[in-house]
């Protein structure tokens, strides 16, 4: 049996969107992964309209370049020591004395035995705009942060 097949019958489609799992590079950002929601995987290819001279019946829509959205990623708000905040902290609050330190990451969608059957992996992200949802008293609700990565490129790579 090929690997196609050993992956395609551990699938059970269609597959749920509640079980997923975000992983970074960096050592210390692999234990500090756990998010309510992920949001923003898309790619989108822009195109430029070009008429042609004596033809009036359409116009050429020719690509120009290949875009994406921020990955958007919300969890309970964590902990000063967490990796992930230390990373938004000097990204966000140092005055860019340091360098940016770009990370690779990947979202892993799960089947219901906790084995990837989907990733979409993203390089040199970073982190573009860190904020906490709002606070209020009426609710009962868990206080929600919300990082917004930008990235060079994307892939699915299963």
């Amino acid at each position: 049996m090929d690997l196609v097949s050993s992956v395609t019958s551990l699938i059970s489609y269609p597959l749920p969107a509640f079980y997923f799992q975000v992983s970074f590079s960096g050592a210390s950002l692999l234990l500090d992964t756990a998010f309510q929601e992920v949001s923003g995987i898309g790619t989108q290819i822009d195109t430029e309209d070009v008429a042609e001279g004596g033809e009036n019946r359409f116009v050429y829509q020719l690509p120009t370049a290949t875009k994406h959205q921020n990955l958007v990623l919300k969890r309970g708000v964590a902990l000063a020591t967490s990796p992930l905040v230390q990373w938004c902290k000097d990204t966000m609050q140092g005055g860019f004395a340091k360098a940016i330190t770009p990370k690779s990451m990947w979202v892993h969608l799960l089947n219901d035995l906790g084995i990837p059957v989907c990733t979409w992996g993203f390089s040199n992200a970073y982190p573009v705009k860190w904020e906490i949802e709002n606070f209020n008293s009426t609710k009962n609700e868990v206080a929600i942060e919300q990082v917004e990565l930008s990235y060079t490129y994307s892939e699915r790579i299963v």
